[in-house]
């Protein structure tokens, strides 16, 4: 494996190279289907280049671990307001999750649905293409790439485009208080009016999900509230009243154990250690429910209020299977765990898989990085 040490180092690595590499950031999960060539690490390009407090911003080597930037927000009461999630139980590996990794992904937590996605929140980048030229764009540094947003364009490209080095993000105050109103019960047509209604009032709810299989069989219906600890409990009791007609409202203040169960929502605890291959489904929630009763034996964790679901299903489920229930109704399914890994990523329309081709080859003319991914034949 190579691990450049220096932004240098990585482009003098591409630019001699003579054949594909796989780009990885912490090693902490698969990227997709069967991805030939060198694996190249970003992990050495790591450490805190920039973090001012009262400016709200940070920059960092695309290697710097995840558990290091978290660590120096929270000393400052600050955090990821986008809530990356840790891949490694739900997949049972190991390795380091690092702030390139979460960008490149998009990795996106709970509270996306009030505060945006992880690519909202990126205000620069600094990465080498394919022609082993470092590029920069956004932020604080500004020589820019003309007719591209390359911020945007980067995150969520799984390292298809170029290897990232540096990050320039965004970050938000962290919040005092957190509490969890929970209603039982509920089917999943039902869970996704209540969440739909929660989003819709001004109580400014930071989570919604729903477990059909909670503990010990009972569907469990979750909405997050944070804050301070007088606006929690106010919009706590008004939620609770909002909601009576569902059925009774659980309300638990204790912020720790809050903490703590939204931490399983993100990690999709629920099917850690449970055989089975498991997608990810993006569709509107208004077809949520639809959605997973059209797949035969699975299981769902539905968070975003139905936007995303995480279904488990047996073993060997063809891919196909699984994205037929998404016919009519529109979205993507990817596959996360297990199954035919080079059918992971959704086929692309084919107007939008001619746009993709057309920046891989703008970026990446030699078809070095992570080239067989997400509907481009390698």
């Amino acid at each position: 494996m190579l691990i450049p040490q220096t932004e240098a180092e990585l482009a003098a690595i591409v630019a001699e190279a003579e054949g594909p590499f796989h780009v990885q950031g912490g090693g902490t999960r698969p990227i997709g289907g069967p991805v030939a060539g060198m694996p190249l690490s970003t992990s050495g390009l790591s450490g805190i280049a920039l973090y001012e407090p009262g400016a709200l911003t940070l920059v960092a080597g695309a290697g710097t671990p995840l558990a290091e930037i978290e660590q120096v927000l929270a000393a400052e009461g600050q955090r990821l307001a986008f809530e990356p999630m840790d891949h490694r139980g739900l997949l049972g590996t190991e390795g380091v999750p690092t702030i390139g990794g979460v960008f490149a992904a998009n990795v996106s937590g709970p509270r996306r649905i009030q505060a945006g996605a992880a690519r909202d929140f990126l205000l620069g980048v600094r990465f080498v293409d394919g022609r082993g030229q470092v590029v920069r764009n956004g932020g604080r540094v500004m020589k820019n790439v003309t007719g591209y947003d390359l911020v945007k364009l980067m995150a969520g490209s799984y390292g298809t485009l170029g290897v990232l080095t540096e990050v320039a993000l965004k970050v938000l105050p962290d919040t005092a208080t957190a509490a969890t109103l929970t209603l039982t019960g509920l089917d999943d047509g039902t869970a996704i009016r209540v969440m739909a209604r929660a989003l819709g009032s001004p109580f400014e709810v930071t989570g919604v999900a729903h477990r059909p299989d909670g503990p010990e069989g009972v569907p469990l219906t979750l909405l997050r509230l944070e804050g301070t600890e007088r606006s929690v409990a106010y919009r706590a009791a008004e939620m609770a009243r909002l909601l009576a007609a569902f059925g009774e409202v659980q309300i638990d203040h204790d912020t720790a154990r809050t903490r703590q169960t939204w931490q399983g929502i993100r990690d999709v605890k629920p099917f850690h250690g449970v055989s089975g291959d498991v997608w990810r489904l993006s569709v509107k929630p208004s077809d949520a429910a639809g959605v997973v009763a059209g797949i035969s034996s699975a299981r769902a964790l539905y968070d975003w209020a139905g936007g995303l679901i995480w279904v488990l299903v047996p073993e060997g489920t063809a891919a196909g299977d699984v994205r037929a229930a998404l016919s009519g109704v529109g979205g993507h399914a990817t596959l996360i765990r297990g199954g035919e890994r080079d059918a992971a990523f959704h086929p692309l329309d084919p107007t939008i898989e001619a746009l993709q081709c057309g920046l891989r080859q703008r970026f990446d003319p030699r078809g070095l990085f992570n080239f067989g991914l997400m509907g481009v034949a390698a």
